[in-house]
């Protein structure tokens, strides 16, 4: 497992830019089983979980070419409906298969998930839901089989989420756009994300309002009976919100002039708003965050936040601010609601001098904490990029081991901090 070497302090400086959305990109690669045929996705950003997605969609039957960030999909020759336990445990984003394979093939039989070990997140929202729209689903031996059923197309289908999961808004906004039949989602998740794929559903011949709000509805296409086409569709993937942020907190927290690029504002108006509260000088460009040299972490505010649902704070940036906040002179606390398990990466920002109490659904922070290096051990995606941030502050020579969590949702993040500045290397092992 790779690690990274990290000597700080720090500065950086310069443009550091952003790539595709890794969390836009997973469900319309799984919604491209849909087409019987081909689309060519833009903007992909190069990843481990982008290339689970390719093997996955590649062992039922598709053809796939991805070079420059460009990745061609050619689902015309779909010959299984199965996605197996050795490629599916790698992502959880690898269950959003089972509304494009229950769409075009009327049956899937789908291995229960993997990932990150933030908390549950049980796919029970995603089967129940399913259920709700006549799908007979059966959870044995670690996979769930799950078989369409006689469906009146002419009436319209309604379906209320529990909790307005992604994923499971996904998987049904996947499935309703291939059949031939209206489904209305209610209680859907309203994240950017969701916007970027019904925009694609919209491309293959769905018919989508809605998207961004609670109240979903979509009148899609029998993708069972579609006969192979030569028509190649092309879409060009949102950019990433979370890698934004994270970046932006890196020029914050080493007090360093620097501007990220590629950055959809209206993506982050939460973020913002914590960094407004905090007291961060900051300018926003056309799609840039230009973060000042005036930023004096002294200087700073402590803050209360809760993490929420979009378009609220994004939990997926919590780790980040989190480490912020060790910097800044006062108590600030951060309240959880999202997932259970978020703050696991506590004892690892304290093997650095952190000062922070957490339980499972709140941590406070006591700032300013001096932080020296030590080697440190990545829990999960977000987090690790939580520690690089904290290892560019702190005095020494930090050690960050199992960087492949972070290798799973940040493009090439070595070459961009090195080219800005941070003395960063990757120890291969």
């Amino acid at each position: 497992m790779d690690s990274f070497k990290v000597s700080g302090p720090t500065k950086l400086s310069g443009t550091i830019e952003v790539e595709g959305s890794k969390n836009s990109a997973l469900p319309i690669m799984a919604a491209s089983l849909l087409y019987n045929g081909k689309v060519v996705l833009n903007n992909i950003p190069r990843l481990k979980d982008i290339n689970s997605m390719i093997s996955l969609l590649e062992s039922m039957g598709a053809l796939t070419q991805f070079e420059n960030n460009s990745l061609s999909i050619d689902n015309s020759g779909l010959n299984s409906f199965r996605a197996d336990y050795n490629l599916v445990r790698k992502m959880r984003a690898s269950f959003i298969v089972l509304g494009g394979l229950l769409a075009r093939k009327g049956r899937a039989e789908v291995s229960l998930p993997g990932g990150c070990a933030i908390g549950q997140r049980p796919v029970d929202i995603h089967i129940k839901s399913f259920e709700a729209l006549g799908i007979q689903t059966n959870i044995k031996e670690g996979y769930v089989y799950a078989q369409t059923s006689d469906i009146n197309s002419n009436e319209e289908q309604r379906v209320e989420l529990e909790f307005p999961s992604v994923g499971a808004t996904e998987n049904l906004m996947i499935f309703a756009a291939g059949r031939n039949q209206t489904t209305i989602i209610n209680n859907a998740a309203k994240e950017p994300e969701i916007v970027d794929l019904a925009n694609f559903l919209e491309k293959l011949g769905a018919k989508v309002s809605g998207a961004g709000t609670a109240f979903i509805s979509i009148k899609g296409f029998d993708a069972s009976k579609e006969s192979p086409s030569e028509t190649v569709f092309n879409h060009d993937v949102i950019f990433d919100r979370i890698v934004a942020g994270t970046y932006a907190i890196a020029g914050i927290i080493t007090e360093s002039h620097i501007t990220v690029k590629n950055v959809n504002h209206d993506h982050l108006k939460a973020f913002y708003n914590v960094l407004e509260q905090i007291g961060v000088n900051f300018i926003l460009k056309d799609n840039e965050i230009e973060i000042l040299p005036n930023n004096i972490l002294s200087s700073l505010n402590p803050v209360n936040l809760t993490t929420l649902p979009f378009p609220g704070f994004p939990t997926d940036l919590q780790a980040q601010i989190m480490i912020l906040l060790t910097q800044i002179k006062g108590k600030s606390k951060i309240f959880e609601t999202i997932f259970e398990n978020r703050f696991m990466h506590v004892p690892e920002y304290t093997r650095l001098g952190a000062v922070i109490e957490a339980t499972s659904q709140s941590a406070s922070i006591a700032g300013p904490a001096k932080l020296k290096a030590a080697p440190v051990m990545c829990t999960d995606l977000r987090a690790s990029a939580g520690l690089v941030l904290g290892a560019m502050v702190a005095e020494g020579e930090t050690m960050i081991n199992r960087v492949y969590h972070l290798d799973r949702g940040y493009e090439e993040m070595e070459k961009k901090l090195k080219k800005a500045g941070l003395k960063i290397e990757r120890v291969k092992e």
